[in-house]
């Protein structure tokens, strides 16, 4: 059989040759895509394409790193990456440049040992990002190639690691090359991938059959013309079955038209044709040479000599030795840099290891799993070979896969339930084991919790607690609350709430320490639906049962809470009260003290950030961030990292608030929850409406997608979502949307709308009013803002209704108040710290002073915000502020009948003049076109002109005597 692999002649590819080269060529440049997806059938030259591509890339000086994924490893994490990062110089991955969180990519899964013992990080998405720090690394150096083949197989870790580098690209000249099956690509890297292409991240690449003309003249010229056709025809343009019809035609099949797609698939998705001309070249091997090419098969990455010994049967060295070089010399096997046997194709691996015998197969796996036991290698590590040689239930199997299940917990929680599963399917359905099935099928929900597959977790945990009995009370006690966890994650806290008050009433009742973890979870549900009050007595009982049990973290997480959810209903002497009693407990506990309640540092900082007590909240989220990477506690890091994004945001640190909201966004996809995605792309849409410039469509485009994704969820930030996309609605010139998704949220009276953010929302509001021409209703809406800012008694709050009633002043054309207004807005915000809210009032107040003739007093506050924006990267205020940056004082002039104008009308008549028509005007200005008119009756009689081209005229001559 030939040896058709990657270095066979490359035929019929000069297309997609020519735009790897470009690619290669403008590697790091703007518009340069960072991702390469070849995607084709099996057989189609995806492999020899990337060979090509690796070839070219090492010509022009770039380092090249090629992993694959392999069929049957696909619950080994990480498998791809660490078989790519095999080939990295040594001495730069034990330098200081590596960070020890990339080394369960790095060295792969016997490092997760270290991970267990709390060496290493158990963030995984610390892992990714620093994975993507060695690759910028790599890439600085001599600029990187990383390509990464049969994607298709690929293990959840490498699929999840996959989809992060697409959603942020390493910075640089790195480029990721991926090549897979089509039609058995799993649906997240599908997604993953048509979403790169829509960013523009990710350059499609799908290869087609090749030409029939081409792959005659490369590969069968020497054949009849009609059988070569008969040839290309029979093989579909595939260059893989068309190498294996020319050998067998040349080895004398009785019709060069053999059909390869007579029969079924095999299992590896080769048709049983084919499969059958693959596997013909090993009828002529001795038993002992099968037998070695079986073990090296079924082995996979672990095909070492040592392994080889001790599973190929009773061979001598000498004779092992024997048949490898015979195998070697036949091109079946082929020796790795590191010392390992593969065989020759993937596709010839697959189609061995179907083809050995059950027994036998298990056979090798086991005595694989026993040499590597004997060598000292982790649980992690031997995990694979024990899973696949168990038939039936072994306890010391299942202690290796559980152990192996705690050390996979954090880093590929995929793999972790997935053994798990193995475990409790084997394991014997009797009393005798009921304890530790519980255990471990709570493991197992947690590990697909934290994996993304919230509604398994969930159903399973379902299960758990109806079977529970009295004497299992813990056990449900702690299913229940990671139970309510998932449902407030699948966006049902109304069953959470119900399955928490259902534990809590229960006779007999939960021990202290699970009341008060159960406690504390009720409230949490409560507070995502907007009905904290209801549970306000509970919240408090919570507190006292912790106390008087001298549950320090229980009373402290209660406090936490409480000053939540105050906070959130506007109550704010209450809310300092409780964060006041919460900080100080807090900050005297230690790390480790925390680790067990890490989420109460999530509602502390929170409560903080809506008291805008914006260091101290910073402060918490930036420790709580820390813990929850080190103990591994995913499902806060959303929270968390938002918290610190909006902190960010109101102190004008834009490009940070901008990165901690991305990382937010990237874990809550993960986790697979959409709530607790809309409410980081809330967040997000938030930041990016002040981070990118004027005109930018992204922080709408992103808010559509929060107010999308959270659909007709109860919670809080449903209802923020809209609020959000109203903001920016109404920036990009839409006041009809954005005064409609507010109303929507928050209904007539924003009843809907926790009232900590009504003022805010009521500001928005004045502003659509305004724009519509209902005055009144803008009057009503500012009222209101300043009722709610004076209950609260902060300052951000009485800023924003300070900046309502200015807006109402400047439709008035009262220049001068409107600038008092916005600049004591701005003053309300600077005692937070509030900058990037105080430069906007700063900026709105500089227009109003120029406008009254004030123009020092303009350009000193025009000066200030322009440099808050700018060193905060707020661009929208930076382009707004270039937009309207004071005029220099003109000298005093003789007035005109022009001067009696306010500054709408006069705005109005320069509207005229250029011919713009009364329905222009009112588009242009966002006001009515009874506005217009009624503006212009004004103008008529005060300039003492009848008709619009009357005006045009005078509007003219007061130009031209403009001085310049």
């Amino acid at each position: 059989m030939p040896a058709w692999d990657e270095t066979t002649l490359l035929v019929g590819r000069s297309e997609e040759t020519a735009r790897l080269d470009s690619v290669i060529d403008r590697l790091g440049q703007d518009g340069v895509p960072a991702v390469v997806d070849i995607a084709a059938d099996a057989g189609m030259g995806k492999s020899r394409l990337l060979s090509e591509l690796c070839a070219r890339a090492r010509q022009r000086g770039l380092t090249v790193l090629r992993g694959r994924a392999t069929e049957y490893e696909q619950h080994t994490p990480f498998q791809t990456f660490t078989d790519a990062f095999a080939d990295v110089d040594h001495a730069f991955l034990d330098s200081d440049a590596v960070p020890e969180a990339a080394a369960p990519v790095l060295r792969g899964a016997d490092s997760a040992q270290g991970a267990a013992s709390g060496i290493a990080n158990r963030d995984r998405f610390g892992l990714y990002r620093a994975v993507a720090h060695v690759l910028t690394g790599l890439g600085e150096r001599s600029g990187l190639v990383l390509a990464l083949d049969d994607l298709h197989w690929a293990d959840p870790a490498s699929l999840e690691l996959l989809d992060h580098l697409i959603r942020h690209p390493v910075r640089g000249r790195v480029l990721l090359v991926v090549a897979r099956r089509a039609r058995q690509t799993p649906h997240s890297l599908a997604a993953a991938l048509t979403r790169g292409v829509d960013s523009a991240a990710v350059l499609p690449m799908a290869l087609r059959p090749l030409p029939e003309q081409d792959a005659i003249e490369a590969l069968a010229c020497d054949l009849p013309p009609g059988d070569a056709r008969e040839i290309h025809r029979a093989s579909e343009g595939n260059p893989l079955y068309f190498h294996c019809l020319l050998h067998a035609y040349r080895h004398g099949a009785s019709s060069p038209g053999t059909a390869l797609r007579a029969h079924d698939d095999t299992v590896s998705g080769v048709p049983s044709g084919l499969g059958s001309l693959l596997l013909d070249e090993l009828a002529a091997l001795s038993e002992a040479q099968r037998r070695t090419v079986e073990a090296v098969a079924v082995l996979g990455d672990h095909a070492t000599p040592a392994l080889l010994s001790r599973t190929t049967g009773p061979l001598t060295a000498e004779e092992l030795d024997a048949c490898i070089s015979a195998l070697a010399r036949r091109d079946l096997l082929r020796r790795g840099s590191d010392g390992r046997w593969t065989l020759r194709h993937p596709l010839l691996r697959a189609l061995v290891y179907e083809n050995t015998a059950a027994s036998r197969r298990a056979e090798i796996h086991r005595g694989a799993a026993q040499e590597l036991a004997r060598a000292g290698a982790s649980a992690a590590e031997r995990a694979h070979h024990v899973e696949r040689s168990l038939a039936g239930w072994d306890p010391v199997a299942a202690a290796v896969l559980s152990e192996a299940a705690a050390q996979f917990a954090h880093t590929a929680p995929a793999t972790a339930a997935h053994l798990l599963d193995v475990v409790l399917r084997l394991m014997p359905d009797t009393p005798v084991f009921a304890r530790q099935r519980g255990e471990l099928t709570l493991a197992r929900a947690r590990a697909l919790g934290v994996g993304g597959s919230l509604r398994e977790s969930r159903d399973l945990l379902h299960t758990l607690i109806s079977s529970s009995g009295p004497a299992d009370a813990s056990l449900r006690g702690d299913a229940t609350a990671l139970c309510a966890m998932m449902e407030r994650h699948l966006g049902h806290s109304p069953e959470a709430i119900a399955l928490l008050q259902r534990e809590l009433v229960r006779s007999p009742g939960p021990e202290p320490r699970q009341a008060v973890s159960l406690g504390l979870a009720l409230g949490m549900a409560a507070l995502n639906t907007v009905s904290y009050p209801d549970v306000r007595d509970d919240i408090e009982r919570t507190r006292a049962v912790a106390r008087s049990h001298g549950d320090l973290m229980g009373e402290m997480g209660a406090l936490a809470l409480g000053s939540l959810g105050e906070a959130y209903e506007g109550e704010t002497l209450a809310a300092r009260r409780f964060a006041d009693a919460a900080a100080g407990l807090v900050d005297g506990l230690t790390d480790p003290g925390l680790t067990e309640l890490c989420e109460s540092l999530v509602w502390l900082a929170w409560a903080e950030a809506l008291l805008e007590r914006y260091a101290d909240a910073e402060r918490h989220a930036e420790r709580g961030l820390d813990i929850a990477r080190r103990s591994g506690q995913v499902h806060v890091l959303p929270h968390l990292l938002s918290s610190r994004a909006f902190v960010h945001l109101n102190t004008c640190r834009l490009p940070s608030a901008l990165e901690s909201a991305e990382e937010a966004e990237s874990v809550a996809r993960a986790i697979g929850s959409s709530d607790l995605l809309a409410f980081t792309l809330t967040f997000k849409a938030l930041i990016l409406l002040l981070r990118r410039p004027l005109g930018d469509t992204s922080a709408l485009t992103t808010a559509e997608e929060a107010v999308a994704t959270a659909g007709r969820s109860g919670h809080w930030w449903a209802s923020l979502a809209r609020c959000v996309l109203g903001h920016t609605a109404l920036v990009s010139g839409d006041p009809y949307r954005a005064q409609d998704s507010i109303l929507q949220a928050g209904g007539p009276e924003l009843l809907g709308l926790q009232p900590s953010i009504r003022p805010g929302q009521l500001d928005t509001l004045v502003g659509t009013a305004l724009a519509l021409g209902d005055v009144e209703q803008a009057a009503r809406w500012a009222a209101r803002a300043a009722e709610e800012a004076d209950r609260m008694g902060l300052h951000g709050q009485r800023g924003a209704a300070l900046r309502a009633e200015a807006a109402l002043a400047q439709h008035r054309g009262d220049a001068r108040a409107a600038t008092d207004l916005f600049e004591r807005a701005a003053q309300a915000y600077a005692p937070s710290g509030a900058a990037v809210w105080e430069a906007y009032s700063l900026l709105l107040a500089s227009i109003q002073a120029q406008a009254a003739g004030e123009g020092q007093r303009a350009a000193a506050m025009w000066e200030r915000a322009r440099r808050i924006a700018d060193t905060g990267g707020a661009r929208l205020l930076s382009d707004l502020a270039a937009l309207v940056r004071p005029q220099p004082e003109e000298p005093s002039r003789t007035p005109t009948e022009l001067d009696q104008l306010t500054t709408r009308e006069r705005e109005i008549a320069e509207l005229v003049a250029e011919g713009l028509s009364n329905q222009a005007i009112a588009t242009k200005l966002y006001l009515s076109r009874r506005t217009v008119e009624t503006h212009l009756s004004a103008i008529y009689r005060k300039t003492s002109v009848s008709s619009r081209s009357a005006l045009a005229g005078l509007m003219t001559r007061a130009a031209l005597d403009r001085p310049t």
